[in-house]
């Protein structure tokens, strides 16, 4: 982390400090007249592009309350532009703190207008600072940072007064809810601890009559807390001064206590507490501040170039993890195509090493491998009847009528074994023609029905055929009846006789190509 400058901007001089990893450092004094401007511009010829944060501690700060309509965006900018303009003479230096929302018949919002009575002792050392190109965050003043000293000195909410002994004096800030509401600065000149400690009590009670008198304070009610920093060494001088009443509640806060509550490392010794608000400035600096938009143009600028760089840098490092990964990935492809070279070297190995103890033959290698792959086909395409009888006696234990005389079971074409009757289904004969088919026959009788009965005969048998033809992807070729009934009215056929013991017969042909 580069280091920083902090202006410390007193009435009577200004102090440059440099800001390091939670350390001040003095780097020069310079006195607030014309003489002075020179040697900071000297200072500056050589610290060219270097970050600065003016932090102001005079008396000559105004705050004012006001009140706008509840506004955002463009429109709130130009009626609070209006109303700094109102209000100041120069509105170069002028902050605006946001004091909440006022609900009622109109919704506003409450302001503290901020800025300082004499803006033209600013001016030459903001003008210098410009003209070097150095980088200006922001010009504050301690009341803008006793908020967040008084955080961190550990002030619970409500109202509070935060008094600190600087150089330039002692400075009171009034807090209300987290909010500055007021401040001011009174000269301390050369007191002794003895004379201090009651000089700060005797301030705070004037400080809360004038806040009583403005109603910022209710006159009957709980007494306001004050954090008080000692300085070093007094701490039990002002322990014993300041006595919590009615109306003030004090906590005294040793000043390396305080320096430590806000991480602050190192101070010069000669710093009293001003250096709290100095490294506050770097490190928890609020949004507002009192310098213009001009005046931190080069800030802005390099703020801009810093996100761009980062922006760079981000998509460098995401551009390197994902070229890393792809590189990773590269490598296991590389790792598995070298061992899929390796299995398919031993693949060729093992294979020479089979055929080398192949027989000799007549033919190549290849017309092998095209015989093997006929074969392999033959064999997908071979038969067997074992579940062609399965489920033919699955089929007869549901007629129990039918007795199996015959049974021949052959692989071939539907049309080499059409002889004798003609076929009941010649559709499907054509259908199937041509085509290697497994072909059942299945010939034998109809018991327990009268023989005289014929039309239950024929029911049974036709029937029985329809059950075969129904499940196994089965094709009914033929069915040869024990008699036939056809158009002429002629019944031919043996149905047996009264004396006769013989059942009568059917034949039934079941086709099912092969898969």
């Amino acid at each position: 982390m580069s280091a920083k400058r902090v202006i410390y901007f007193t009435t009577t001089e200004h102090t440059v400090y440099r800001w390091s990893r939670g350390s001040l450092q003095l780097e020069g004094r310079f006195a607030a007249d014309d003489q002075g401007v020179a040697e900071f511009r000297e200072y500056l010829r050589d610290r060219r592009r270097v970050l600065f944060f003016v932090l102001a501690d005079i008396a000559g700060e105004d705050f004012h309350e006001d009140q706008i309509p509840y506004l955002r965006g463009n429109d709130r900018r130009m009626i609070i532009r209006r109303r700094l303009a109102q209000r100041y003479r120069d509105t170069r230096l002028a902050a605006t703190l946001s004091l909440g929302m006022i609900t009622g018949e109109r919704r506003n919002e409450r302001l503290l207008l901020a800025s300082f009575t004499n803006t033209q002792q600013f001016t030459p050392w903001l003008d210098a600072l410009a003209e070097s190109g150095s980088r200006l965050a922001g010009v504050y003043s301690t009341p803008l940072l006793a908020p967040a000293l008084a955080k961190r000195l550990g002030a619970r909410g409500g109202r509070a007064i935060v008094a600190t002994l600087n150089q330039a004096g002692l400075r009171q800030s009034f807090i209300d809810e987290g909010r500055l509401r007021f401040a001011r600065l009174e000269r301390t000149v050369e007191m002794g601890p003895e004379a201090l400690a009651p000089f700060v009590r005797s301030e705070m009670l004037r400080l809360v009559t004038y806040l009583t008198a403005l109603r910022a304070l209710p006159r009957e009610g709980p007494p306001v807390q004050v954090m008080v920093v000692a300085p070093p060494g007094q701490h039990g001088v002002f322990e014993q001064a300041l006595v919590s009443d009615g109306r003030l509640s004090f906590h005294t806060v040793d000043a390396a206590h305080a320096a430590k509550a806000v991480g602050l490392r190192h101070a010069p010794d000669d710093a009293l507490a001003e250096s709290l608000y100095l490294h506050l400035a770097v490190r928890q600096r609020p949004s507002e501040q009192f310098a213009r938009s001009e005046d931190r143009r080069s800030y802005f600028l390099w703020q801009l170039k810093r996100g761009v760089l980062a922006a760079g840098a981000l998509g460098f490092a995401a551009c390197a993890l994902f070229a890393g990964a792809t590189w990773l990935d590269i490598m296991a492809v590389r790792d598995n195509v070298a061992l899929q070279k390796r299995d398919a070297a031993l693949a060729v190995q093992e294979y020479q090493r089979i055929t080398s103890g192949f027989p000799v033959t007549q033919t190549s290698t290849d017309n092998l491998r095209a015989t093997v792959v006929e074969f392999r086909k033959i064999a997908e395409r071979t038969a067997s009847p074992e579940p062609s009888f399965i489920y033919l006696s699955r089929v007869l234990e549901q007629f129990p009528q039918m007795e199996i005389d015959n049974l021949i079971w052959s692989v071939g074409t539907p049309g080499d074994r059409q002889r004798g009757v003609a076929a009941a289904k010649p559709a499907a004969v054509q259908d199937m023609a041509g085509e290697v088919s497994e072909i059942v026959e299945i010939s034998g009788r109809v018991n327990a029905t009268q023989r005289s009965d014929f039309r239950a005969i024929t029911a049974q048998v036709q029937q029985f055929a329809e059950t075969l033809r129904s499940g196994a992807a089965f094709q009914l070729l033929r069915t040869q009846l024990p008699f036939d009934v056809s158009s002429d009215g002629t019944l031919t056929g043996d149905i047996g006789t009264s004396d006769s013991g013989e059942a009568p017969r059917f034949t039934i042909v079941l086709a099912r190509k092969l898969k």
